[in-house]
């Protein structure tokens, strides 16, 4: 085969930093189309990117040129930098050291992005301690409870 054709949808979350409620309405909307342009400039592209005051969601198809850790990297440092220059009250934003990575069946891409979509109203009636943790549950994975959170 002469081509490398690939195509896997990840869904990546992750909060900010001891999840403090620092993603405010007037920074929220354009903070998940800056994240999206990360992706889309790394090739990654964004097909959705949402989330709460606490933490971000983002489906995007992960390149083939591009490892996940990289793609991680360039979106919490630069959106991190971009957030510290909105306002003086988010020069100490960060977000946390870990993420959640998780791949997703194509069939379920449009459950995923409508998921996404309603993350305020999902923590109506759920925190995204709880909702983090059923991801993991989900897809089996192990962790210790001590290193999951920072």
């Amino acid at each position: 085969m002469g081509q490398s054709l690939v195509k896997n949808y990840i869904h990546i979350i992750f909060s900010t930093k001891q999840r403090e409620p620092l993603i405010h309405p007037p920074y929220e909307d354009e903070l998940h189309t800056y994240l999206g342009g990360i992706c889309n400039s790394l090739e990654c592209s964004s097909i959705r990117v949402g989330g709460h005051t606490d933490h971000i969601h983002i489906l995007c198809t992960l390149s083939k040129k591009v490892a996940l850790a990289k793609l991680m990297e360039e979106l919490k440092s630069h959106s991190s930098k971009w957030m510290k220059t909105k306002d003086r009250s988010l020069e100490h934003f960060y977000w946390q050291n870990g993420y959640g990575a998780f791949s997703v069946n194509p069939t379920e891409v449009d459950a995923v992005v409508a998921y996404i979509a309603n993350q305020h109203e999902h923590h109506s009636k759920k925190t995204s301690q709880e909702e983090y943790r059923a991801f993991l549950k989900k897809y089996n994975v192990e962790y210790d409870e001590r290193y999951v959170w920072d």
